[in-house]
């Protein structure tokens, strides 16, 4: 697929991004794409590999390695090449309900698995999946499909993050009657709130909703199942229910202080900066403000990079990122060979603008907080860190990350942002519900299954499989969906 010598003649580009010190000026998104003519090089290097573990989505020790979704890369890829924009969309339409959400925002688990990436940079796909959604956007080839016959058969399906939304969307194109329940007051989940603007524009989200619309699925916001309406009514009224409501239970930190003024979880923070973007383009001040404080993030990951980038456009003073495991690897580590996903220090976009305003990055490796201080009306005001060293549990053979005597120290603090993930789904929704929970507080079901533990209701996305990525929400919203059309029509087409 592709250009059988295109790896070697074509050197991989990105999309040119915008200098730091610019884009911190605002919230839009900040990557310019290539024109579609670089594009189709970039198409141009998928080498025809034989095997193409970009596609696979299966698991190799404990992680992810190609796309669950299974889209046909190289197919895709080819089509890109030979500048067939509506034949590649086509054929990403077939297995991939929102490349538009993914391009944006999935960490490529398909260029981690490239072929190419063993001796060389992986094939661009993400950002050939982006210039063959947009442009089947700017060409008016993605349309409302509607269905032909309606079953007269209704599900629920609760939560509008990227499993809610490939649930319903698949659902109601087999001809079921759909509504999507929202408690938020805007559709998309954490894809709307979750996610800065600079990374995720929001009307990408609101152009597919309207789409959904058309295609006669109902959504309704401001709903909160399990206390606004009760489990008891929604299987009165609907033959299935799907739960898509997400892991939302962030995971907190105790620690003496903690009850101080201004700590937020992360995804509180975001939210709240997000909408008053989206209500007043932040003039009602209604958001917590970053503006000349010391701001405190702990937790590495995703979320964490997103409250540096965000904290640094709202004026803080400062940011520090707390990482409670060692630093990562430059480069691959013998143990953890291609195709496995590369376990590889990477350095996203808000580390890189900390870097440009502050001149350092602001990750702090193994190091975790020991104590909030407050000041005299109750505000935090500093932290008292401790560095942390691994060890190995003598019962267990597991390595923790423990304190190390002697190491306390006190950095200025007044905002802090918790951003150590999440533990499982909302007490209150499965208890409504009266479904089973695994150990880790997930809907429970059989493995590989979609099913719950009560009839006619089914569980995807976060909530069941815990906290993960948008591309595996939306896996597992389209298998769920087939599962509850199977359950209803008593086979599948």
């Amino acid at each position: 697929m592709g250009k059988s010598t295109g790896f070697l003649e074509y050197e991989r580009k990105d999309a040119k991004q915008e200098d730091p010190l610019v884009r911190i000026r605002d919230f839009e998104e900040f990557k310019k794409p290539l024109s579609l003519e670089e594009q189709q090089k970039q198409g141009a290097r998928c080498m025809d590999c034989g095997v193409p573990f970009c596609q696979s989505g299966m698991m190799i020790a404990g992680m992810a390695s190609g796309c669950p979704l299974h889209n046909l890369v190289p197919e895709t890829n080819d089509l890109v090449y030979r500048g067939l924009w509506k034949q590649a969309y086509e054929r990403l339409a077939k297995t991939h309900s929102f490349p538009e959400f993914t391009s944006h925002v999935c960490p490529a688990l398909c260029e981690a698995a490239c072929t190419c990436n063993l001796n060389d940079e992986p094939v661009a796909t993400k950002e050939n999946e982006k210039a063959i959604i947009e442009t089947a956007f700017k060409n008016g080839w993605v349309v409302p499909v509607k269905p032909d016959v309606r079953t007269g058969k209704k599900v629920a399906v609760i939560g509008s993050g990227p499993a809610g939304l490939a649930a319903a969307q698949e659902l109601n194109r087999k001809g079921h009657l759909v509504t999507v329940f929202e408690r938020s007051d805007r559709i998309g989940g954490l894809l709307m709130y979750g996610i800065p603007n600079m990374k995720l524009d929001k009307s990408v989200i609101e152009r597919r909703i309207k789409l959904m619309e058309e295609e006669g699925v109902i959504f309704k916001t401001g709903v909160d199942v399990g206390k606004d309406i009760k489990a008891s009514q929604l299987l009165k009224e609907f033959d299935r229910v799907v739960l898509a409501c997400g892991a939302s239970n962030p995971r907190d930190i105790s620690v003496p202080g903690r009850e101080a003024k201004n700590i937020f979880f992360a995804v509180d923070y975001l939210k709240s900066i997000t909408k008053s973007l989206l209500d007043s383009e932040l003039k009602d001040s209604h958001f917590v403000s970053a503006k000349g404080k010391n701001v405190l993030v702990i937790g590495g990951g995703d979320t964490g990079n997103d409250c540096v980038g965000t904290s640094i456009r709202l004026g803080a003073k400062s940011v520090v990122q707390l990482e409670m495991m060692p630093k990562p690897s430059e480069s691959r580590t013998v143990n953890n060979p291609w195709p496995e996903w590369p376990k590889v220090l990477k350095t996203d976009y808000g580390q890189e603008e900390a870097i440009a305003v502050f001149g350092k990055d602001p990750r702090v490796y193994q190091t975790t907080v020991k104590e909030f201080l407050a000041d005299d009306k109750g505000f935090v005001k500093q932290a008292k860190i401790i560095d942390l060293k691994p060890q190995k549990d003598k019962k267990t053979g597991r390595m923790n990350m423990v304190p190390v005597e002697g190491s306390e120290r006190i950095i200025d603090a007044d905002l802090v942002l918790i951003a150590a993930g999440f533990l499982g789904s909302q007490k209150y929704v499965a208890d409504d519900f009266k479904v089973a929970l695994d150990q880790r507080t997930n809907v429970k079901t059989e493995p590989d299954q979609y099913a719950t533990s009560v009839e006619n209701v089914f569980a995807a996305g976060d909530v069941r499989r815990g906290q993960s990525l948008v591309v595996w929400a939306i896996a597992e919203g389209r298998n769920a969906a087939a599962a509850v059309d199977k359950s209803l029509m008593g086979y599948m087409d």
